[in-house]
């Protein structure tokens, strides 16, 4: 008797891409705001480029360009706050990525509230819908790579937030924005977490 054989997944036909733009298919998350302190001083970046890099504790890398002003704000104070913002502040957020904190006061002049953190001395923003204050743990791919190894050790979320997926601004490159749409459990029977 013969088998029959299984039809997988088709091959997909591929042409060269030029390495300068994969972040088009592998930007890692949302687009967030990074709020720092430091002496009196505060500002506010826009970022797009960071990553989970472990569970417990909880790690978040960053890359965090030297030219920016928060850069050094967050070298020196080795704390920030993590906050993501929801599409409705797409504006907002897209205008505070487009001038710099060394000559301006970002809260005052976008209307944003700051709150005190509980466990960092950076300023949580208020209209985000979740807030992680961080704590530098490691500083070694600061110089080569402008790479910050942060703990997150408080987290603030919405309820809402949590019961359901927020609607967020992900960063395409070349000026593309993606919203954060559908979310799907159809494969959770299939899914080890232990595995992904």
């Amino acid at each position: 008797m013969k088998s029959k054989s299984v039809a997988g997944p088709r091959p997909v036909k591929k042409v060269d891409f030029p390495v300068e733009d994969v972040r088009r298919f592998l930007e890692p998350g949302p687009i967030v705001l990074v709020s720092s302190s430091y002496q009196g001083e505060t500002d506010i970046m826009t970022m797009g480029w960071h990553m989970v890099m472990g569970f417990e504790p909880a790690l978040i890398g960053c890359y965090i360009w030297n030219a920016n002003h928060s850069h050094a704000l967050i070298r020196k104070s080795k704390v920030c706050v993590v906050n993501v913002p929801t599409v409705e502040l797409a504006e907002t957020v897209v205008d505070i990525g487009n001038c710099s904190g060394r000559d301006t006061d970002k809260f005052d002049k976008f209307g944003l509230t700051p709150q005190p953190g509980v466990m960092v001395s950076a300023p949580l923003i208020a209209e985000c819908v979740a807030n992680f204050e961080c704590r530098l743990v490691d500083a070694s791919l600061i110089d080569t790579y402008s790479l910050f190894v942060f703990e997150v050790v408080k987290a603030h979320a919405a309820p809402a937030a949590i019961k359901t997926s927020p609607r967020t601004l992900h960063y395409r490159g070349d000026g593309a924005f993606m919203i954060a749409g559908e979310t799907t459990r159809q494969w959770r029977r299939r899914f080890r977490p232990e595995m992904l």
